[in-house]
């Protein structure tokens, strides 16, 4: 099976990291785990570290833990999100605890990825924000993501050898 937990947290994390106040919310739910549901996709499992980024979480560690939430998203999700994010957040299920599901869910609302910024890193601050739209149209941010990830793999390889070098 794929592992998607680790792409994926490394993804949101990206986003809480450009924004401590976000990071900061979660804080207080350290060490409690979240699974995401978007059937027919795997779910997938999180924890939430002590800094209040997520961290994969793998099941076979954890075998017979509950969640303290399960977001889902409805197969109308897609539909709903070209209406607008009213709609889209309607279309989430969420069970577990009320208050780690009410900070995520204030998160979903607030937290926007600065995708101008992240181009400014590889094609100059005056490129990337003179024309955002067309950026993102002309498929620079799926490039951009995919480079990120890989540089963001090559960073966890680098911090493993470290690790098992001491």
């Amino acid at each position: 099976m794929i592992a998607f937990e680790s792409p994926f947290a490394s993804a949101l994390n990206h986003l809480l990291e450009a924004e401590p106040w976000a990071r900061g919310r979660l804080v207080p739910f350290a060490g409690e785990t979240l699974d995401l549901c978007a059937p027919p996709l795997p779910r997938l499992r999180f924890v939430i570290a002590a800094d209040g980024l997520l961290a994969a979480a793998s099941p076979g560690r954890q075998p017979g833990v509950e969640p303290s939430l399960v977001i889902t998203l409805r197969p109308e999700a897609l539909a709903a999100a070209t209406k607008g994010e009213d709609q889209l957040l309607r279309s989430i299920g969420v069970a577990g605890n009320a208050r780690l599901a009410s900070e995520v869910m204030f998160l979903a609302r607030h937290l926007r990825w600065d995708a101008a910024e992240d181009a400014a890193r590889f094609i100059g601050d005056a490129a990337a924000h003179r024309q955002p739209q067309s950026c993102l149209k002309s498929g620079l941010a799926r490039r951009l993501l995919g480079a990120w990830l890989r540089l963001d793999r090559r960073r966890g390889l680098r911090r493993s050898a470290r690790h098992s070098l001491s």
